[in-house]
């Protein structure tokens, strides 16, 4: 077993259930731990300055302050997450730094500066939701504690106090049905690999790519406890899946009276059965269920379930007779909990939120910012308590964007308003880490007050971003709002355009996933002038790695955003049966292909490689860890088997990272070129060329694959620059 999956068990094993619930939010004897909890993320985020910091505890909910003299801060808040809170506040807007789950910049003073006098903040809403059903596999399904102890010290930072925690989860199937007739190997079998498990765990598929093993069930069970541990040291409530019906194959058969209602298939993988949750058997299932989960990562009071996600079949069963199923096997096992249930296409139905006591059902919106038809949530889920949520990113793009102006025109508005449920936020996107801007301005919309005014917001960013004020940096921020944040969801979408580099080749192509947008919702020519701006910033603020991300973003949409209209003008050259002028602008496309390969190679979060490093350090011996890489490697190609890439699944996850751009995507674009150049000489139709075969031998052998960055940020992006004045 790798050395770090040794260490996760080490520190965990033993520790029982009591340890996993143990509370740092009690009063009292508890104050202790609060400020130890506070005192240990400073250190971990600031070591060179947490002795500045005083963290003292309150009993008043969701309000911190901030206080103090140079040299000696006090941060003061109920919970460790609430201090922290302020403690971000504090970094931005007094000492103007930044961290941030996408780059930092902690060029702070030797001697902390004071605030003037004592600030007051109070959370707007109770519920600060973080982390989509899909953020395990989109993010990285294969991270490992030191990755989930920052994400989760940054997550507290910005305001979150619930987090979703799906670690662990098949460890748990793994273990519950075993009690119902099932071996060992058949439930290794059934279960997914860790990449593609957020769909089995949302009901949509299982058994693939290939079977679990006993060491990874327990090394993921182990970060899963650890995760959920740390998510109650800091103060925060982590909502765990709760049990709606998932049953192994033969449930009925090995379980006689026992009630199933087959699920058929989505997008070519067979869906587990569901069990009815008007049985007894369905009770005794849950009861063991909500059991097991105890005694592996402790209980909460948030359970997220979504009932017949996607296209579930409720078969005969009545859909509100299954909720109210589902809703006492809840109650019975945790009597104070609240069902958090996504709002995505028709869900939850009115069968559903009728059904229930709404009171202790909690909506995260995934469509506040979507649709313009999206206007009255009290009328569309009676009432039921809900979060605003911006899922601004699908499948892990890189793309840059975000609807603000919505944020900034809804969220006050809803939640002011006469009888609102609005109750707090969520925080939706399919992945994390991307979009630093996106996701310090929509956490900040529980602890603001008043209106937003985004023209003030993004020209004070760049001062807390890079560490001072640059004219350059406000210039190029300021044209960022107006483009990629500028976006309304006036065109029924909420995040941007993908880039055409990821795309199956097309002369028509104009989009690189099924269900992204066609076409870039901004300017283009409007967007590139920020990646000057960018560069003409001060020498002094180029070191952090905020500046180096923002500029690696900026420079690559840019580089996207030329691939769109670079193409039409292939397909001009095409058309006219000039293969001279094709091969000329052919080749100017692999050459803007190749400079975003060398741009994204100077990031290791830009890293293919990485990626697949992390997923093989899981393995036990060569064969797993082939087994991981490609579980991994697949969801962000083929997704999964050539019915589910032909349905639309193929490039959902696309994304512009080294090893991508420079490896199967250009294969594909070059392949594609050098057929049509061949077939304009040959005075005939080009071949079809099998992509999906090509794509599932690359993905199956992509050949060495960079782990460690290379280059220069800003000289690469100089590059970039360079190249596109030189295509015009």
């Amino acid at each position: 077993m790798p050395l770090a999956r040794r260490t996760v068990l080490t520190a965990l094993a033993g520790a029982g259930p009591a340890a996993a619930c143990a509370s740092s939010t009690e009063t009292g004897g508890a104050s202790a731990r609060v400020r130890g909890a506070s005192t240990d993320a400073a250190r971990r985020l600031l070591p060179r300055h947490w002795r500045q910091l005083d963290f003292r505890t309150t009993t008043e909910s969701d309000v911190f302050r901030v206080s103090g003299r140079a040299g000696r801060i006090t941060v003061t808040g109920a919970t460790p997450a609430v201090q922290l809170t302020g403690l971000n506040w504090y970094l931005k807007n007094v000492a103007h730094a930044d961290l941030n789950w996408a780059g930092e910049q902690l060029d702070l003073p030797r001697v902390l500066p004071a605030p003037d006098g004592t600030v007051v903040r109070r959370a707007n809403v109770p519920h600060r939701f973080a982390l989509n059903d899909t953020n395990d596999g989109y993010t990285g399904p294969y991270h490992d504690w030191p990755y989930w102890e920052r994400e989760l010290d940054v997550l507290a930072l910005h305001g979150y106090n619930e987090i979703l925690v799906y670690t662990g989860a098949d460890a748990l199937y793994h273990r519950l049905f075993q009690e119902f007739g099932y071996a060992d190997e058949e439930l290794r079998s059934w279960i997914p690999g860790p990449a593609h498990q957020p769909w089995w765990l949302l009901q949509n598929l299982s058994a693939f790519p290939h079977p679990v093993s006993r060491q990874l069930l327990d090394a993921r069970a182990a970060l899963g406890r650890r995760i959920a541990a740390r998510v109650r040291e800091l103060g925060m409530t982590p909502v765990f899946p709760g049990y709606f019906g998932t049953v192994p194959p033969g449930f009925a058969d090995r379980n006689p009276g026992a009630r199933t209602v087959p699920q058929g298939d989505w997008m070519g993988f067979a869906r587990p059965d569901w069990l009815d949750p008007r049985t007894d058997h369905f009770a005794r299932v849950a009861a063991a269920f909500y059991r097991v989960q105890e005694e592996l990562f402790g209980t909460s009071t948030l359970y997220k379930m979504d009932l017949l996600h996607e296209g579930g079949s409720p078969g005969d069963v009545p859909v509100g007779d299954a909720a109210r199923g589902v809703e006492k096997a809840l109650r019975a096992a945790r009597p104070d909990a609240v069902w958090v249930i996504l709002g995505w296409q028709h869900n939850p139905p009115k069968a559903i939120v009728d059904a229930v006591a709404r009171d202790r059902m909690l909506v995260v919106d995934g469509l506040s910012d979507r649709f313009p038809t999206v206007t009255d949530r009290e009328s569309d889920w009676g009432g039921t308590p809900y979060a605003f949520g911006s899922i601004w990113n699908f499948g892990g793009h890189t793309v840059l964007g975000a609807n603000t102006p919505d944020w900034a025109e809804l969220y006050e508005k809803w939640r002011t308003k006469e009888g609102s449920a609005l109750r707090g936020i969520a925080l939706l996107p399919e992945a994390a880490d991307n979009n630093p801007a996106a996701f310090a301005l929509f956490s900040e919309l529980a602890w603001r007050e008043g209106e937003l005014d985004l023209q003030s917001w993004f020209r004070q960013w760049p001062l807390s971003r890079y560490g001072a004020r640059d004219p350059h940096a406000e210039v190029a921020w300021d044209i960022l709002r107006r483009t990629v944040y500028g976006t309304t969801r006036a065109d029924s979408w909420s995040e941007g355009a993908d880039g055409l580099f990821g795309a199956r080749p097309a002369l028509t192509v104009n989009k690189a996933a099924k269900w992204s947008p066609k076409e870039l919702r901004y300017g283009a020519a409007e967007f590139e002038p920020a990646l000057g701006e960018l560069l003409a910033v001060r020498a002094g603020l180029r070191g952090s790695s905020a500046y180096r991300r923002d500029l690696l973003d900026v420079a690559r949409q840019a580089l996207a955003n030329r691939s769109r209209t670079l193409l039409p003008r292939i397909k001009q050259a095409y058309d006219a049966g000039d293969a001279d002028r094709l091969g000329e602008l052919a080749d100017a496309w692999l050459s803007l292909m190749d400079a975003l390969e060398a741009l994204l190679a100077t990031d290791s979060r830009h890293l293919l490689g990485r990626w697949v490093a992390d997923a093989r350090a899981w393995g036990a011996d060569a064969a797993e860890r082939d087994r991981l890489a490609y579980d991994a490697l697949s969801l962000l190609t083929v997704w999964g088997t050539r019915e589910g890439a032909d349905a639309g699944l193929r490039d959902y996850a696309n994304r512009e990272w080294a090893g991508l751009v420079g490896g199967l995507y250009r294969l594909r674009w070059s392949t594609y070129f050098t057929e049509l150049g061949t077939a304009l000489r040959e005075g005939r139709a080009p071949r079809k060329t099998d992509w999906f075969a090509l794509e599932e031998r690359w993905t199956r052998n992509p050949g060495r694959l960079a782990t460690r960055p290379a280059g220069d940020t800003y000289r690469a992006a100089v590059q970039v620059r360079e190249r596109l004045a030189a295509i015009r």
